[in-house]
């Protein structure tokens, strides 16, 4: 199983995820969104931003800007559903 690492923006600990984490993650992400190109989108404006940003990123290929991205949005979602309860 293929594990990938990332790094959080607010406290700069490194965390490992799989593949199947980033697929399901993915999957959660378009079954909540109306518009699935508007999110696609999103994710990829999001990713290019944090490219830029972070140029340490070019330089290692486990902390790809594209995953950041996904994983972001989906907690977003799910801590913008769980204050609304």
């Amino acid at each position: 199983m293929q594990t990938i690492a990332y790094k959080t923006n607010t406290n700069n600990e490194h965390k490992k995820i799989n593949a199947k984490q980033i697929r399901y993650k993915t999957e959660e992400l378009l079954l909540v969104a109306q518009n699935r190109y508007k999110v696609t989108i999103q994710v990829a404006n999001r990713a290019k931003r944090r490219k830029y940003e972070d140029i340490d990123i070019i330089d290692d290929p486990l902390n790809k800007p594209i995953i950041r991205a996904i994983l972001e949005m989906v907690d977003e979602i799910t801590q913008s559903e769980i204050i609304s309860d």
